[in-house]
């Protein structure tokens, strides 16, 4: 840290709870912690290095993360909506991504049995296969990030961090949606 770098300020533990730790800074203070910045920062250390790390694969992060995603749901397949759900993303993206890894041979769209505008998205075997690969890299770089914190602290962290997708989560669905200049 530069000698001109703000000092982060540890806070003070209260006395109604000694285990939390005050701090008399306004939340966006540049001398307090700050979520958004950790979360960027951390999800940007991850991704990065699972890039690198999967890079001769041919995969890509996201890539792995759909086929997680469709190995984990429906075993009759999940639709393009669903997908997109469940991966915390947008419609575009997906539909880019599908694209890509149906020309690679890793998946394959089916008509929907019930809805003609929807198909059903499955893993093929080769799809199956790049994500088994990936995945031994995957557990071993979320040991090696997690090993960071106590083995008891590990599911506490994990738990919080989930209360706050979900926190975040549900403020994106409260919040209006605008165009730009509307």
């Amino acid at each position: 840290m530069s000698a001109s770098a703000p000092k982060i300020q540890a806070g003070r533990r209260t006395s109604a709870n000694p285990g939390r730790v005050a701090s008399p800074e306004p939340i966006d203070s540049p001398l307090r912690r700050r979520m958004p910045p950790l979360l960027r920062r951390a999800w940007y250390g991850l991704n990065q290095a699972f890039r690198r790390r999967i890079a001769h694969t041919g995969v890509t992060p996201d890539q792995f993360t759909a086929l997680r995603t469709l190995l984990e749901g429906d075993p009759h397949g999940l639709t393009q909506r669903e997908l997109t759900a469940l991966m915390s993303s947008d419609p575009n993206t997906v539909a880019s991504l599908l694209e890509r890894m149906e020309k690679s041979g890793w998946i394959e769209r089916q008509p929907h049995e019930s809805d003609r505008r929807a198909y059903r998205i499955r893993v093929l075997p080769s799809g199956a296969a790049q994500y088994e690969t990936c995945r031994a890299v995957a557990t071993a770089l979320q040991a090696e990030v997690l090993g960071v914190l106590d083995a008891g602290d590990r599911e506490v962290f994990l738990g919080q961090l989930a209360r706050v997708a979900d926190a975040c989560r549900a403020a994106a669905d409260a919040s209006p949606r605008t165009s730009r200049g509307a």
